[in-house]
Protein backbone atom coordinates (compact mmCIF):
# COMPACT_ATOMS: atom_id res chain seq x y z
CA UNK A 1 0.00 0.00 0.00
CA UNK A 2 1.31 3.71 -0.67
CA UNK A 3 0.39 6.06 1.79
CA UNK A 4 0.85 9.63 2.04
CA UNK A 5 -0.72 13.44 2.11
CA UNK A 6 -3.60 14.71 -0.55
CA UNK A 7 -1.83 17.04 -2.18
CA UNK A 8 -4.05 18.44 -4.83
CA UNK A 9 -8.03 17.48 -5.72
CA UNK A 10 -10.02 19.41 -7.94
CA UNK A 11 -13.78 18.60 -7.59
CA UNK A 12 -14.91 19.63 -10.59
CA UNK A 13 -12.36 18.07 -12.85
CA UNK A 14 -12.97 14.60 -10.11
CA UNK A 15 -9.09 14.17 -10.07
CA UNK A 16 -6.32 14.82 -7.47
CA UNK A 17 -2.65 13.68 -6.83
CA UNK A 18 -1.39 11.93 -3.67
CA UNK A 19 1.68 12.80 -2.37
CA UNK A 20 3.58 9.27 -1.49
CA UNK A 21 5.89 9.32 1.93
CA UNK A 22 8.66 8.97 -0.14
CA UNK A 23 8.06 11.74 -2.44
CA UNK A 24 6.31 10.24 -5.29
CA UNK A 25 3.35 12.14 -6.43
CA UNK A 26 0.47 9.69 -7.98
CA UNK A 27 -2.81 10.90 -9.65
CA UNK A 28 -5.83 9.27 -8.32
CA UNK A 29 -9.68 9.81 -9.77
CA UNK A 30 -12.92 10.65 -7.76
CA UNK A 31 -14.17 6.87 -8.80
CA UNK A 32 -10.79 5.24 -7.02
CA UNK A 33 -12.50 6.78 -3.50
CA UNK A 34 -13.32 4.16 -1.53
CA UNK A 35 -15.82 5.83 0.17
CA UNK A 36 -18.20 6.11 -2.76
CA UNK A 37 -17.90 9.63 -2.12
CA UNK A 38 -16.44 12.02 -5.08
CA UNK A 39 -14.82 14.29 -2.40
CA UNK A 40 -11.67 14.24 -0.15
CA UNK A 41 -10.07 16.96 1.79
CA UNK A 42 -7.04 18.26 1.59
CA UNK A 43 -3.82 17.50 3.34
CA UNK A 44 -5.83 14.27 4.46
CA UNK A 45 -3.14 11.23 5.02
CA UNK A 46 -4.46 8.30 2.71
CA UNK A 47 -3.63 4.92 1.39
CA UNK A 48 -4.07 3.26 -1.79
CA UNK A 49 -3.20 0.62 -3.98
CA UNK A 50 -0.48 1.29 -7.03
CA UNK A 51 -1.71 0.72 -10.56
CA UNK A 52 -1.46 0.80 -13.89
CA UNK A 53 -4.53 3.54 -15.33
CA UNK A 54 -5.96 3.74 -18.78
CA UNK A 55 -3.29 6.45 -20.24
CA UNK A 56 -0.66 3.72 -18.80
CA UNK A 57 0.64 5.59 -16.30
CA UNK A 58 0.91 5.02 -12.24
CA UNK A 59 -2.17 5.78 -10.71
CA UNK A 60 -3.88 5.48 -7.05
CA UNK A 61 -6.70 3.39 -6.75
CA UNK A 62 -8.97 2.40 -3.56
CA UNK A 63 -7.89 6.08 -2.44
CA UNK A 64 -8.76 6.21 1.47
CA UNK A 65 -8.06 7.96 4.71
CA UNK A 66 -5.27 6.41 7.09
CA UNK A 67 -4.07 7.24 10.31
Amino acid sequence: MITGVIEEFDAQGGFGYLLADDGVRFFFHCVALSDGTRQIELGVRAGGTRAVGRMGRDEIIDVHPVA
